[in-house]
């Protein structure tokens, strides 16, 4: 089905499940930005104090170090460091210990040193890699931005392959992802909304850059999360590398999808603060900049669903969010994720149509038809290595629905040919579909519900 008869498909609203020619990946895509290794300390964007303490940490933590390692440690050029630590030398903060190769040496702390690394960490714990300025990170964003994405359909339909999709849900989910607007699915239990709200940002371009650490007036806040984040290192064969070399202070990631649940509060929405180590984490929404946030069983949540959607109405407006630091201050932060909703719960229940409006696509998941039950029973049965019978089907369709006036879901089919075979390979029987295998599945898998 090319483009135009796909267009004709959402038009018409068919059902049909579609099936286009896959594209290239969009990882093959060059990417969008790349953060150019910095030759000098004004390049770097930081001052001499921002470095000097993360060094002092880590001889105090360490007991000695050479140069090179602790520019590995800083994610910095020896350069830079070895310029850095001669400075602590001549303030008596430093000593060379020992001469190692290539021109390097072994650096421990005096006695003055030590005491103001133990001053430094008092207040963080933090001795990681160097962090990058906000205004490099907005840059960043504004490059990297999902909203300047535009997968073609091909691409989406590659990202969907693995589920049963109309033409118009497909199409409604592509328009979303098209213009970096936030979406709602909803629907019944059981029917992939979950599913189809991970996938969102497959489609997109694969990989983008994230600073490890942040630094906003002095305070080092951290932003990649590998809970939160899949790295992608760049490979020294890469057009990236071909490019020029890459600043360490940054990580190459898979564009990140982040699922809260139930347990999302509006305190996950602000900058946390560890008062024993002094470090401060980022929220939720500042880790998903360039991908999905996906707030799934949205209304379920420990805080109320209006409360949650004013939190967001002026990011979703104006692309930029209003976040307060510990120390008081307050700052002005991009706000570049796709923001998902899914919910079982019709959204004019939830929210109100001032938000709604701010919300354009809404994403109806339907329960399947019988025609798209049947098939997904075929897929799985081929799956699991099953003979497929139609008179099975049937009986199941038959008595277990029909009569028994059962809704059917996309997950049954699923769950049941699980069940199915567990009964088979217990059993030692043929794995041959028939009505008793499913009356089986059907008693253990509907019990109670």
């Amino acid at each position: 089905m090319d483009n135009l008869s796909f267009a004709s498909a959402v038009a018409d609203g068919s059902s049909a499940t579609v099936v286009l020619p896959q594209s290239a990946r969009p990882d093959a895509h060059h990417d969008a930005f790349l953060p150019r290794e910095p030759q000098t300390l004004d390049e770097s964007g930081l001052s001499s104090t921002d470095i000097e303490s993360l060094i002092l940490k880590h001889l105090l933590i360490c007991g000695q170090a050479t140069g090179r390692k602790i520019a590995d440690q800083v994610k910095l050029p020896f350069g830079i460091t070895q310029e850095l630590l001669r400075g602590l030398k001549q303030q008596l903060l430093v000593n060379y210990k020992s001469q190692a190769a290539m021109g390097d040496f072994d650096h421990e702390l005096t006695t003055e040193g030590e005491t103001k690394a133990r001053w430094y960490i008092e207040r963080c714990t933090y001795c990681g890699a160097a962090p990058v300025p906000l205004k490099d990170y907005i840059v960043s964003i504004e490059k990297q931005s999902v909203r300047r994405n535009r997968p073609k359909l091909a691409d989406l339909c590659a990202a969907y392959s693995d589920l049963t999709l109309s033409p118009a849900i497909i199409s409604t989910i592509g328009q979303a992802i098209h213009t970096g607007r936030g979406m709602f699915i909803y629907g019944p239990p059981g029917n992939g909304k979950t599913s189809i709200a991970e996938r969102v940002i497959r489609a997109a371009q694969q990989y983008i850059w994230v600073p490890r650490t942040v630094v906003i007036t002095g305070e080092t806040i951290r932003l990649f999360d590998p809970a939160s984040h899949e790295e992608a290192p760049p490979t020294s064969s890469g057009h990236l590398l071909e490019m020029a070399r890459y600043d360490r202070r940054w990580v190459r990631i898979k564009r990140p999808s982040i699922i809260v649940g139930g347990e999302l509060k509006l305190e996950h929405l602000e900058f946390a603060s560890h008062n024993a180590t002094g470090i401060i984490e980022a929220p939720l929404q500042l880790k998903a900049n360039g991908g999905a946030l996906v707030v799934d069983d949205f209304g379920r949540q420990r805080v109320s669903a209006d409360e949650l959607l004013n939190r967001w109405i002026v990011p979703l407006e104006k692309g930029h969010d209003y976040l307060t630091l510990p120390s008081g201050r307050q700052i002005q932060v991009p706000f570049d994720p796709i923001l998902v909703f899914s919910t079982n719960i019709e959204p004019r229940k939830l929210v109100d149509e001032a938000f709604l409006r701010r919300m354009p696509y809404k994403v109806e998941i339907p329960d399947p038809t019988p025609r798209e039950f049947r098939e997904l029973i075929k897929q799985w049965c081929t799956r699991q290595e099953i003979e497929y019978r139609d008179d099975a089907v049937d009986h199941l369709l038959s008595k277990h629905y029909t009569e028994a006036k059962r809704p059917m879901r996309f997950c049954h089919p699923r769950d049941l040919l699980l069940q199915v075979t567990t009964f088979f390979e217990f059993h030692e029987l043929p794995k041959v579909l028939s009505s008793k295998a499913f009356d089986v599945a059907v008693k253990n898998y509907f019990a109670g519900l």
